[in-house]
């Protein structure tokens, strides 16, 4: 059975920290590019941040770049999105999903599983 579970996210105050997590079950993700994505209320779901098989290359969205940082353990399955100098707009469900396709890596369509997404509250 694949998952996807997020966990680390919280309520923070103004340009405090927070690192995400996310444990992929079912399979292995060396096959797969990885990326986190967040929705805040009443807006759509945006790219946050990638990062390719090996964790080589990374990707960020304008809004976070020097911000945060993203890296992945492909022997325990694991993806990390550390996020710091939080601002209340960072506010949003985060979401972790995996591609196995070879898209560019920001756009949401080419991934194949997703996980249900840890709330992340930035108080100012």
């Amino acid at each position: 059975q694949v998952q996807l579970v997020e966990s680390g996210g919280g309520l923070v105050q103004a340009g405090g920290s927070l690192r995400l997590s996310c444990e992929v079950s079912g399979f292995s993700i060396r096959a797969y590019r990885m990326a986190w994505f967040r929705q805040a209320p009443g807006k759509e779901r945006e790219f946050v941040a990638g990062v390719e098989w090996s964790g080589t290359y990374t990707y960020f969205g304008d809004s976070v770049k020097g911000r945060f940082t993203v890296s992945r353990d492909n022997t325990k399955n694991l993806v990390n999105l550390q996020m710091n100098s939080l601002k209340p707009e960072d506010t949003a469900v985060y979401y972790c999903a995996a591609t196995s396709g070879y898209g560019q890596i920001r756009v949401q369509s080419g991934y194949n599983y997703w996980g249900q997404g840890t709330q992340v509250t930035v108080s100012s």
